[in-house]
């Protein structure tokens, strides 16, 4: 029997397979983690901190292929991180001349905070793409269902009419709020770099005159932001991270309820545009990319709740708050991404079934326009006349199964008004066509 790599994803439709799969597997982590380690090397070297052939010498011997996730995530265990004995490996490679270089002064939580932040970095160029298609294909979908009239809903309930394009712009809004939020949390990912206790002492003890120059030379080489402090306690950057995934996780999940339920039997508005089958029915096209990623928003703030949970770091670098933290954050990035990805195939083949909209504005015989109907016979009729035959005509169409307009019409108070005007849906949608075009300005 062929033994499987982990992260595979078996159990995991959601991410399996996407760009964020291999962008945050082991293999990603262990070039993250070299990564951070040939670029501390360097930034040295570029300080004179460390002669330029060890940097050469370190950034050639750090080639991920050159060594094993799984022998070094075993080994992880002795010190509680993979840092120690990737360290260990990295200073064999490079050899006894410049071996010596490789870590100077740092910790394991500022290459494994580091490596984070480039993972982070990586993945989140490849949810950002993803987001960006999602919103092209939802604008474009607004904009053809401009004026395509819908019941709304409310607490389960049709209320009053409204547009698909509105409901289309509402969900892009969403993607491009969840965007902003990515945006912003990734240009500010910093690297990691403050030795055991976060004082740089280390550093200055190697010849550092200005350790936060060393900072800057190492975020430069990896392309991530400059911290003001070394944040070993002071999880920000995680948190903010936690956040803006989380809610991307859950504005994708609005999208993802909403097409559930309007593609249920009964309702049947919109449609996946490739289903996917059922294992017993073969009448059924299951809306799957909506149904994971309805799943990845579940999930996601719990994940978000566990990273929040961990900024109550004791003493400058924590036991137990900052490990815990790992395995939750690389599920919410693969999450998001996965939901990501699932969005751009639901945004792009969405099947819109006007005339079932059209069809559905009709079930409660007209009563979806009562609200106006309020408003407009007020004025005839003073409020309380008016409430009081709206009343009476809701209940008589229920019982007899008539129309709002047909009852409404054998009431002699009513006969000079345009009944059929005043209860056609498509003349109350109020100032859903604006509001759509308005939304559709942001770009």
């Amino acid at each position: 029997m062929t033994s499987l790599p982990y992260d595979t994803g078996l159990l995991a439709p959601g991410w399996a397979g996407s760009p964020v799969a291999s962008a945050t597997g082991d293999t990603a982590y262990l070039r993250a983690l070299l990564d951070a380690e040939a670029a501390l090397t360097r930034a040295q070297a570029s300080l004179g901190l460390a002669p330029a052939a060890a940097a050469t010498a370190v950034t050639s011997a750090a080639e991920s292929d050159r060594f094993d996730p799984r022998d070094i995530a075993v080994r992880a265990r002795g010190g509680g991180n993979p840092v120690i004995p990737l360290v260990a490996d990295l200073t064999q490679a490079v050899g006894a001349e410049y071996g010596p270089y490789v870590h100077q002064g740092a910790t394991s939580q500022d290459i494994l905070d580091t490596a984070t932040m480039l993972v982070a970095v990586r993945t989140l160029d490849l949810v950002l793409a993803d987001l960006e298609r999602t919103q092209r294909a939802l604008a474009q979908l607004a904009g053809q269902h401009r004026d395509t009239v819908m019941p709304g809903r409310t607490l389960t309930q049709h209320a009053v009419p409204t547009t698909f394009g509105l409901k289309a712009a509402g969900w892009r809004s969403l993607v491009l709020d969840a965007r902003d939020r990515l945006r912003s949390a990734r240009d500010r990912l910093p690297a990691q770099l403050g030795g055991a206790a976060g004082t740089s002492a280390a550093f200055i003890a190697y010849g550092a005159d200005d350790p936060q120059a060393l900072t800057a030379a190492y975020a430069g080489e990896l392309g991530l932001a400059v911290p003001e402090l070394p944040w070993h306690t002071l999880r920000t950057p995680i948190a903010d991270l936690a956040g803006a995934l989380a809610f991307t996780a859950g504005a994708l999940g609005k999208v993802a309820t909403d097409v559930l339920t309007l593609s249920r039997t009964e309702i049947a508005e919109v449609a996946e545009g490739a289903g996917g089958g059922s294992s017993a029915m073969p009448h059924k096209a299951n809306p799957v990319r909506a149904t994971l990623i309805a799943a990845a928003s579940r999930r996601a703030p719990q994940l978000a709740a566990t990273l929040y949970g961990s900024l109550a770091a004791e003493d400058e670098r924590p036991a137990g708050a900052w490990h815990a933290e790992w395995e939750p954050l690389r599920d919410l990035l693969r999450l998001a991404g996965g939901a990501a990805r699932d969005a751009v195939e639901l945004a792009e083949g969405l099947t819109v079934k006007a005339d079932a909209m059209c069809e559905h504005l009709a079930l409660t015989h007209g009563l979806i326009v009562s609200e106006r109907l309020a408003a407009e016979l007020a004025p005839v009729l003073g409020r309380a006349r008016a409430k009081e035959v709206l009343t009476e005509a809701a209940r008589r169409t229920h019982a007899e199964g008539r129309s709002l307009a047909e009852v409404l019409s054998e009431e002699p108070e009513l006969k000079n008004l345009d009944l059929d005007d005043l209860v056609d849906p498509a003349r109350y949608t109020g100032a859903a066509g604006a509001l759509t075009d308005r939304a559709l300005e942001r770009s």
